[in-house]
């Protein structure tokens, strides 16, 4: 019995996924290709389930290749459980479905969801018997070990919660003084008032866009950055603009501010994400100048501040003295402790505060209080937790990098924090190489994935180095079969490796 088609949510013209896809095709058999490119776009989540595709004949003019090569790769979408076709609503794209018996499919974390099974059923090998395959997008480490102990102690604080309803809309007390104290210790006087609590980071920057944006309104980011924010930031009705970074141009900036008159500017100000660069002292200052002579709302993203691998320190504190009313700062315990710690935070002032905390409220009325007493206690043992956390990141950064640097002829930087190395490619080849590394069983990010439009970046792929040392050392061979594939003019090849 044929698939129902599923459900159309969305539509995407010819145009859009021209511009999706970029540079997918770097030789070979042009309708694999063009199938692989679609593939990896539905499994890195920039294409998502339930979208109809183009017609054939439109998205062959769109891409300027023949029709044959569109109704291939439309073919081989739906033999690979990717795309459903029906008389009357044309395309439309899928995940695979689960195999019979298996449990539920483990995700990508904070940065794009995937079904296991989806990767076995795009055809792809090269994963292990049990079905495994590496995972070099996902930028969420290992939990340490003290986090079973934080929630031992959680539990134990827990009776003293439980007579009252277990609503907190502004997060509780004590760890909203905890984060507060954080900031006080990096110089940024801060009281429990000017800090909000949420269910994650990405609940943090989706609030504030949702509080600052109306439809059609300007918001600055950073190009590249990080892709959830600036989903956030289209969800909201915002248009976005985009300002190089890597480091910051702070003069385009300025510029850009000045010519757009913006509602709300996002940046990644540490170990931004996903160049890894960090803004300068006096940068900082001038970008909280830029803000207060606008009257914008600037937020900066801190999700990764403590992670530096260097000796260098902990950067200085995105919002300065904490006085201007335009600079909010975004936190969050998922990046340094755990991502199944789903608690965020805003630290604003406190007018600020109140106003956002009456808005989340229509989403999401509070944060689990348990996870809250846990980020609590984990807080409170952070210097007995950090350098080990620092430490295990280190040696895995130093294990990708000199692994991809021996091995290939990439621009590879060592980032001085972070999760993530923003590797150059030296050919704008990025979503073609993306593809070919999905067939060889790894998961890439592609550049264009992280610019405002979906054009810029087409040299660069973004690797995380949170796996472990013995699935970094696997994919090293595996990204260098996928660099012969595009480099040999067949970055699709047959799916399979050896191939």
């Amino acid at each position: 019995m044929p698939a129902a088609t599923p459900t159309v949510l969305r539509q995407l013209s010819p145009a859009s996924t021209a511009r999706l896809l970029g540079a997918w095709h770097a030789g070979g058999p042009a309708y694999v290709a063009l199938a692989d490119a679609l593939r990896v776009a539905v499994l890195s989540g920039t294409l998502a389930p339930h979208t109809r595709l183009p017609s054939e004949r439109e998205l062959a003019a769109a891409l300027h290749v023949s029709r044959t090569t569109t109704s291939g790769a439309y073919a081989r979408l739906r033999e690979l459980g990717f795309a459903v076709s029906r008389v009357g609503s044309g395309t439309v794209t899928t995940l695979p479905q689960r195999s019979a018996g298996r449990g539920p499919s483990p995700t990508a974390g904070g940065d794009a969801p995937v079904a296991d099974d989806a990767l076995r059923g795009g055809g792809i090998t090269g994963v292990d018997a049990g079905g495994g395959y590496l995972d070099l997008w996902q930028a969420t480490p290992p939990a340490p070990p003290e986090l079973h102990d934080a929630f031992a102690r959680a539990l134990e604080g827990l009776p003293a919660y439980l007579d009252s309803g277990g609503y907190e809309p502004y997060g509780l007390t004590p760890l909203r003084e905890a984060v507060a104290a954080r900031y006080r210790e990096r110089g940024v006087p801060t009281t429990a008032d000017e800090i909000l609590v949420t269910t994650g980071a990405q609940q943090a920057i989706a609030l504030l866009a949702r509080t600052h944006l109306r439809p059609g309104d300007r918001a600055v980011v950073e190009t590249p950055t990080y892709f959830h924010a600036m989903e956030a930031m289209r969800e909201a009705g915002g248009r976005l603009l985009g300002v190089p970074t890597g480091p910051l141009d702070v003069d385009q900036l300025a510029s850009a501010v000045h010519r757009a008159r913006p509602r709300l500017v996002y940046l990644v100000p540490d170990y931004q994400n996903p160049t890894g660069s960090v803004l300068a002292g006096d940068e900082r200052a001038a970008v909280r100048e830029i803000a207060d002579r606008y009257g914008v709302t600037v937020v900066g993203d801190e999700t990764l501040v403590e992670l530096g691998l260097s000796d260098d320190g902990t950067p200085p504190p995105f919002a300065g003295d904490g006085t201007s009313p335009h600079v909010v700062s975004v936190g969050s315990a998922s990046k340094v402790f755990w991502g199944g710690l789903r608690v965020g935070w805003i630290r604003a002032h406190a007018q600020v505060i109140a106003h956002l905390a009456r808005a989340r409220q229509s989403a999401d009325i509070a944060t689990a209080v348990l996870d809250q007493l846990a980020v609590t206690e984990l807080l409170a043992r952070r210097a007995e937790v950090l350098p080990a956390r620092r430490r295990l990141l280190r040696e895995r950064r130093d294990l990708l990098v000199d692994g991809l640097r021996a091995a290939l002829p990439w621009e590879v930087p060592v980032p001085a924090g972070g999760l993530f190395c923003w590797v150059d490619l030296g050919r704008p080849v990025a979503q073609a190489f993306a593809a070919a590394a999905a067939a060889e069983g790894a998961r890439v990010a592609a550049g264009p994935l992280f610019t405002p439009d979906g054009a810029g970046a087409g040299s660069h792929v973004r690797l995380t180095f949170t796996r472990s040392p013995a699935e970094l050392a696997d994919a090293v061979p595996r990204l260098v079969r996928a660099w012969h594939r595009v480099s040999s003019g067949r970055p699709g090849a047959s799916g399979r490796l050896g191939a």
